[in-house]
């Protein structure tokens, strides 16, 4: 039985709790703040699940090779690889996606469209993270924050590259020199040197 139903839509619920966090869907009301990047939620649930993307906390485990997850989900899609099951397929081309989330946003591509548009310059992106992401370049906020020296970062790459150099870890390596980077940009800038000097 589900006595509480929707005034804006037939959608019916059996605890009115559940009600109540559908019916933010629709007014747009975003009462749960994050403490930490100010970015509001209309469920309290799905503040706690971003909450993880600040603290690093990953609950959810593979039991096939032990990976952890922030969400279920994640961790849902992750045994999809294990057993190879991918049932969503690109028209354009071979490409195939585990999730339809994944392959809307793959299919952008193709097609060129940007839905989301930045509200302080018209900017437009193919992807809501990218336009994220655009938005603090206006705002200035860096959410990312290292855990080793407090160094902050408006972009969550960006802190995992620096995170590499504490660990010392450098996998890319100079195809002219024995030179080793934690980052591609770096690797790139590094090589450039070695082109100018052929140039000469």
């Amino acid at each position: 039985e589900k006595p509480f139903k929707c005034e804006f839509c037939d959608t019916r619920f059996n605890r009115k709790p559940l009600l109540n966090d559908h019916i933010r869907m629709h007014t747009g009301e975003k009462p749960y703040k994050c403490e930490i990047c100010e970015e509001r939620f209309h469920q309290k649930r799905i503040l706690q699940k971003h909450m993880r993307s600040h603290t690093g906390e990953k609950p959810f485990t593979c039991e096939l090779c032990a990976a952890k997850f922030t969400t279920n989900g994640a961790l849902q899609l992750h045994i999809k690889k294990h057993t190879g099951e991918s049932n969503f397929h690109c028209v354009f081309c071979s490409a195939k996606f585990f999730v339809i989330y994944d392959l809307n946003r793959h299919l952008r591509i193709h097609t060129g469209e940007k839905p989301f548009k930045c509200e302080i310059c018209d900017a437009k992106f193919s992807s809501k993270p990218n336009l994220q992401g655009h938005v603090r370049t206006h705002t200035g906020e860096k959410p990312f924050q290292c855990e080793f020296c407090n160094a902050r970062f408006s972009h969550k790459p960006h802190l995992k590259n620096h995170i590499k150099n504490h660990a010392g870890e450098r996998p890319l390596k100079c195809e002219f020199c024995d030179a080793r980077f934690s980052h591609k940009p770096a690797l790139l800038n590094h090589e450039k040197t070695h082109k100018v000097e052929k140039s000469l």
